[in-house]
């Protein structure tokens, strides 16, 4: 596996920590464990999920964990009535300098908290997004997938990650798609299955949206878990992320990825899916680390600049 020095290195994690780490009488040992397992994985970007009931009481829930990243700029897009679960960026301010935030609710499940910053020794402005598709339906994750392409048009530069509720639509032959027959939780199925050519088959259409090539035209996004196994070499890369807890909804999968615009995922050093004691004690979700050279990426924002969201 490439390694870098430390200063050039660029760390872009996603974590989905079930409930925000609370439980529903208030325990916060979980989210207290998910920090320390971040403090190790320092990231200078993260995405997160299922942010519950941050927004109360002043958001105070997430300028603590502002806080325990090291006093990383904190962005939220607020909770809809749906949903008591937001999303939420933290970006470190060295590195980043935050210049932009738009907050996409329409029409959205979750919001999409997407931030844009200009990354230090870089021309181009990054945009960063949070991701959190529908648990329940596909035609609404479907249409999610649509709106969040278009933080890929043509000239832009992008990270998008999070939990997608959906499949890769290129699957390794280590971790196939779920067998339906052998799923024991009908909802599940409902909730994770698309009509195609006549029959009930897994929902890949989200990834097909961002990352499938087609009539020979590039895809919008990179998805960094398949270009690492395939470009880099590491095969971990597709190890699967959900679910650590449940055992009645068929194989784990990988559903949550990290996306990025194609000069971007040029930048990708290495992949990972962080799987430990704690990890696990913590969330259903383990996190995903793509670490990018910070040299590369400043050279992939160096030209052509337009804006970025």
């Amino acid at each position: 596996m490439t390694t870098l020095p430390e200063d050039d290195e660029f760390r872009v994690a996603t974590w989905n920590v079930e409930h925000n780490g609370v439980s529903n009488d208030g325990d916060d040992a979980r989210w207290h464990l998910a920090m320390d397992v971040l403090a190790t994985l320092n990231p200078h970007v993260l995405l997160r999920q299922e942010l519950t009931r941050a927004d109360m009481f002043g958001a105070r829930a997430v300028w603590a964990e502002a806080d325990r990243l090291g006093g990383h700029a904190a962005f939220l897009a607020g909770a809809t009535p749906e949903s008591a679960n937001p999303t939420g960026v933290y970006v470190d301010r060295d590195l980043c300098r935050p210049t932009e935030f738009f907050e996409h609710r329409t029409g959205m499940w979750h919001p999409v908290c997407n931030p844009v910053v200009s990354l230090k020794g870089a021309v181009k402005k990054l945009s960063l997004a949070s991701v959190h598709l529908c648990s329940f339906d596909p035609a609404t994750r479907a249409r999610e997938a649509k709106r969040i392409a278009t933080l890929g048009r043509p000239g832009m530069a992008a990270i998008v990650g999070g939990d997608m509720n959906s499949y890769v639509h290129r699957p390794s032959n280590r971790h196939p798609l779920p067998d339906w027959g052998q799923v024991e939780d009908r909802s599940h199925f409902e909730a994770r299955t698309i009509e195609r050519d006549g029959k009930r088959v897994s929902d890949t259409l989200p990834d097909e949206i961002f990352a499938g090539e087609h009539e020979g035209r590039p895809p919008v996004f990179v998805e960094l878990g398949h270009y690492a196994a395939t470009e880099l070499g590491q095969e971990a890369a597709l190890e699967p992320t959900s679910s650590l807890w449940r055992t009645d909804q068929g194989t784990r999968q990988q559903i949550d990825r990290i996306y990025a615009t194609p000069q971007v995922a040029g930048a990708l050093i290495r992949l990972e899916v962080i799987v430990t004691d704690e990890v696990i004690e913590a969330s259903d979700h383990p996190p995903v680390v793509a670490t990018f050279s910070l040299a590369g990426l400043r050279r992939a924002l160096s030209a052509g600049s337009v804006p970025a969201a």
